[in-house]
């Protein structure tokens, strides 16, 4: 891919996703966590995330939809719903990228209408500048500028998630 600018290379990625599974385990010490990984663009960051989690945890999966291209849509789909009950759990939700907000609310719309003990939400990138709705993080890996992402799960109509760092398409 042309024009691609490295925003966070391997070694940032890795230094930075080992100290959120530090955290996530001070958090939830003695506990055990229903980790539920947004699909698809979160099962890079899932995957390694979990590798530093040494509480004991469930994997579970849903999938949403927001985007067309480069833009968000502003209506979420839900693809995959989540098929486990999780009334009375400790549930952390995993994504990958926060922009508008949107998505992570109707997630956590969805998710607290099942009743879990407890949900935190962890995410690798925050889009603040972009906000438009009001969503608590309890775990953030980078605060990035309002640029455009692709590699390590992060794609443009589902090319480029393989890509081993971040990166971003120069403007």
């Amino acid at each position: 891919m042309k024009d691609l600018k490295v925003l966070f290379n391997q070694e940032q990625l890795e230094k930075r996703i080992t100290e959120m599974g530090k955290e996530i385990d001070k958090d939830y010490k003695g506990k055990e966590i229903v980790v539920i990984c947004v699909l698809k663009g979160a099962i890079f960051f899932t995957v390694d995330l979990l590798k530093h989690v040494k509480t004991d945890t469930t994997l579970e999966f849903m999938m949403i939809s927001s985007y067309s291209g480069t833009e968000s849509t502003g209506n979420v789909n839900l693809n995959v719903g989540l098929d486990v009950d999780i009334k009375g759990k400790d549930v952390l939700i995993v994504e990958d990228i926060i922009d508008t907000g949107h998505s992570l609310k109707f997630l956590q719309d969805y998710l607290t209408r099942k009743e879990p003990k407890t949900l935190k939400t962890a995410v690798l990138l925050d889009k603040k500048e972009r906000r438009k709705t009001n969503v608590n993080i309890d775990y953030t890996g980078f605060v990035i500028p309002n640029k455009f992402v692709v590699g390590y799960g992060f794609d443009i109509d589902e090319k480029y998630r393989n890509i081993p760092y971040i990166g971003y398409i120069e403007d």
